[in-house]
């Protein structure tokens, strides 16, 4: 980096008026503050960085006066570990340093480069002990959460928390149909893993349903337990639809609609997508002699992404306390489960068609056990769900999905089909009750093509303008929406 690029960089900054997400000035004059360290650790665990050393941010991005650079230079040197003895950080990434004249004064600009994902998370070790860990939010250096750290450092490992054993449960909790259809697709799928065992209690075991001690395993109780929830109250899937495209003004909830799904894995994929499929559009398309419906996200992609966030979750226990989240909001959907990448999976291969198995005895069963609503098994193994994904959304004429991996969650992004907003007055809804007289909100989702939640906001705003009255307290399940009288005048 030369003089008129680090002029250019800082001009930036000034006109912010703070650093930014990829860029970092500290004074240190003399001597390095520890929070340097954190810059470090924070730049190491996020995407890289560059600090800058010898400039003043309360001053305007200029260079501070009597920066001792070859001082300060080997300090950070030795803090990095590279002087012979111990460093500051624990996992430190690589760097370079160079030196800079601006305005007369030689600062460092220091490049600090992302570290692989096996090697992450980067600690700042403080008198002996770890100091902590940061991560890059906007200008912050942001201490990592103990379930972040966790994510980090168990990255290239699969989990074994799907193997172990669940206190109190017995073979008693587990649903025996699913369970004996579950041990017939293995026979005809995989009959040499089913080799010669002739007892039921062997091939529990050999599938694991149960661990060499006969205990339930955590997979076997989710794949085929009778509630799973009984035991982990927290592994559901909170399906919430939200009226325009934020969660609500200054953070708060307001729900249109939202649907706890519990039970079995392949029973809470199947009601999450049923879940969400009520809330969306639905266009009508000829093919051949037939008029065929579907919805206005290819419904293989809702499944996909929701069957993702179950198979694929982190589900140690630490992370047990955490559900899954499906987000509906008018201009997209997000699925959001605990835990991040692992197992070689970065941002860069996310789409190489190669698939990771952080529950291998989770994906394995579930690769076996049949869904409860017939659309087979919701677990292939094969890594072809993200290109099938990208390739049902475009086909739609859809925006590709957004994938937002973190340290210790994922989150993907499908994007709704833009449509024009019908707000003035609720000519749909008032032209479906003028035919109809009496209609339900569901009838009028039906007859309109809006979705539910979009019906509910322009039927409280028809009854607020005094054109529709409810025929029923808003309690009552056999409420209907009919005209006023002066809505017959004005329409």
């Amino acid at each position: 980096m030369n003089e008129n690029e680090l002029t250019g960089l800082l001009e930036s900054l000034r006109r912010m008026g703070s650093d930014d997400l990829n860029v970092e000035v500290k004074e240190s004059a003399t001597t390095l503050s520890r929070d340097v360290w954190e810059t470090v650790s924070a730049f190491a665990n996020t995407a890289g960085g560059i600090i800058v050393l010898g400039v003043s941010e309360r001053a305007g991005f200029v260079p501070v006066e009597n920066f001792e650079t070859e001082k300060v230079l080997n300090q950070f040197v030795a803090g990095m570990g590279d002087a012979g003895g111990r460093g500051k950080l624990a996992n430190p990434p690589k760097y370079t340093i160079e030196r800079v004249e601006l305005r007369g004064t030689v600062v460092l600009v220091i490049t600090i480069e992302e570290l692989d994902p096996s090697s992450k998370p980067c600690y700042v070790i403080e008198r002996g002990a770890q100091g902590g860990s940061y991560k890059r939010i906007d200008d912050k250096d942001v201490p990592l959460s103990s379930t972040e750290v966790l994510a980090l450092s168990s990255y290239e490992r699969t989990s074994p928390s799907d193997r172990d054993a669940v206190p109190g449960a017995g073979v008693g909790d587990l649903d025996e149909a699913l369970v004996d259809r579950t041990i017939e697709r293995a026979f005809s799928l995989t009959p040499r893993a089913m080799h010669g065992a002739t007892d039921k209690k062997t091939k529990l075991e050999r599938l694991n349903f149960l661990d060499s001690q006969g205990n339930v395993t955590k997979a076997g109780l989710l794949v085929a337990g009778a509630y799973p929830q009984q035991f982990y109250p927290k592994l559901f899937i909170d399906v919430a639809v939200y009226a325009g495209t934020q969660k609500g003004a200054a953070g708060s909830l307001r729900f249109m609609d939202r649907t706890i799904c519990e039970g079995t894995l392949g029973e809470m994929i199947s009601d999450a997508v049923a879940a969400v499929a009520k809330n969306l559009r639905r266009t009508s398309m000829i093919k051949g002699v037939s008029r065929v419906d579907s919805l206005e996200i290819p419904e293989e992609v809702l499944r996909e992404a929701i069957a993702n966030a179950v198979i694929h979750r982190e589900y140690g226990d630490r992370f047990c306390g955490q559900s899954i989240a499906v987000d509906v909001f008018d201009d997209r959907i997000e699925v959001t489960n605990p835990g991040g990448l692992y197992g070689g999976k970065t941002r860069e291969n996310l789409f190489d068609g190669s698939s990771r198995c952080r529950n291998a005895t989770l994906v394995k069963l579930m690769s076996l056990a049949p869904l409860p609503d017939g659309a087979g098994s919701p677990a292939e193994g094969n890594g072809s769900g993200i290109p099938m994904m990208l390739d049902a959304m475009r086909a739609q004429g859809l925006a590709e999905p957004l994938f937002c991996p973190g340290f210790d969650r994922f989150k993907v992004v499908l994007y709704r089909a833009k449509v024009e907003q019908i707000d003035h007055g609720g000519d749909l809804i008032v032209a479906a009750l003028k035919r109809n007289g009496e209609l339900g909100t569901r009838e009028l989702a039906e007859c309109t093509g809006l979705t539910v939640s979009q019906v509910r906001v322009r039927v409280n705003a028809l009854i607020a303008q005094g054109e529709l009255e409810p025929t029923a307290p808003a309690t009552s399940r056999n409420r209907k929406y009919r005209l006023t009288e002066r809505a017959g005048q004005l329409h």
